[in-house]
């Protein structure tokens, strides 16, 4: 019969030490700043266009009154009603009821008076 070697091992505990959580920082609102090429943003123009007209209108029907009127023109977007639409909610969630528009039925927007 043959003998059976056993062998035991050590082990060692290392502890590593494990890494801090660093606190999120919370996002300071930027601060309004006027351009100074003097074109207005699309969420400037769809509130000017809005405010101008007085009743509710789509974003497509914003867009094109803006560019009508020479405030503000799609830098080559293939959709930009849709991401007006989108700019205007992010404003509604972001700002409550400080948000410049109020939504008034399913794709329809107009200015708070």
């Amino acid at each position: 019969m043959s003998a059976k070697k056993t062998t035991t091992t050590k082990t060692t505990k290392t502890t590593a030490k494990k890494p801090v959580a660093k606190p999120k920082a919370t996002k300071a609102p930027r601060a309004k700043t006027a351009k100074t090429d003097g074109k207005l943003s699309a969420l400037d123009a769809a509130a000017k266009v809005l405010a101008e007209s007085g009743e509710p209108m789509t974003t497509k029907e914003m867009i094109e009154a803006m560019a009508a009127k020479g405030l503000w023109t799609s830098p080559g977007g293939a959709t930009p009603d849709r991401t007006l639409y989108s700019a205007i909610l992010r404003e509604l969630n972001l700002k409550g009821t400080d948000a410049r528009f109020v939504k008034t039925e399913r794709g329809k927007f107009t200015v708070k008076k």
